[in-house]
């Protein structure tokens, strides 16, 4: 067990996972992988170990980290393994049948894995940021920030450009409005003039059958003889 960290001093976060079903010695040679090394190396080595003790050890890595950022408000980007050991714990005793009624006695064993992450010294800050600069790579926090720099850029000139679509729409419905009404008035005209053309013919027919139906004059009878007698 180490304990060469004192949490009261150095700013730092630890994380314990107890009664781990598997040994010990297993889960000492994967902590060696990641004892000292920078977060993000360590969860690359721990994603890309072929051992069953890997996927324990960083979901121990992944507490220790929550602990930090959530409890002690640390910055995932700044912080490294400091210390991580496995402990012994009980043995589960066990037995398999064998030949002749016999048993064998089967131990399973137990340990307890402890992570502790800290703090990089500013020295060690300015050394990696400098690496970084000369490499032209970026911190995850920068990149993040740049991530969300480019999605409001993206979503205020879509606003901007849906408000001139808008616009847009707004004056050809008005323009499409505007045809219709002048469309409207213009057969209203048309069908008024039609109506005006249909009564002066309709008057014109009239005044005509008017004239040939007058009854002619008529004319005198001739008188009957006897009558005139």
């Amino acid at each position: 067990m180490s304990g060469l960290i004192d949490l009261d001093v150095i700013a730092g976060a630890k994380a314990t996972h107890k009664y781990a079903r598997l040994s010990a010695s297993k889960a000492r040679v994967v902590l060696n992988l990641v004892r000292d090394e920078d977060l993000a190396l360590a969860r690359d080595r721990l994603r890309f170990c072929e051992r069953g003790a890997a996927e324990v050890v960083a979901k121990v890595l992944e507490s220790a980290v929550a602990n930090a950022t959530n409890n002690e408000q640390l910055d995932a980007d700044e912080l490294y393994v400091a210390e991580c050991w496995a402990d012994e714990g009980p043995v589960l005793k066990r037995w398999r049948p064998r030949a002749r009624g016999r048993a064998t006695r089967i131990f399973k064993q137990t340990c307890h894995i402890t992570v502790i992450v800290a703090q990089l010294s500013p020295e060690e800050l300015e050394m990696r940021e400098a690496r970084m600069a000369a490499s032209g790579s970026q911190t995850a926090a920068a990149a993040r920030a740049a991530r969300v720099a480019a999605s409001r850029a993206d979503t205020d000139s879509d606003a901007e450009g849906d408000a001139e679509t808008d616009v847009d729409e707004a004056a050809a419905h008005d323009a499409v409005d505007e045809t219709d009404e002048a469309i409207a008035e213009e057969a209203v005209d048309t069908e008024v003039t039609a109506v005006a053309a249909a009564e002066v013919e309709v008057a014109a027919e009239a005044d005509a059958a008017s004239g040939a139906e007058e009854p002619e004059a008529a004319e005198p009878d001739a008188a009957d003889p006897e009558e005139r007698t």
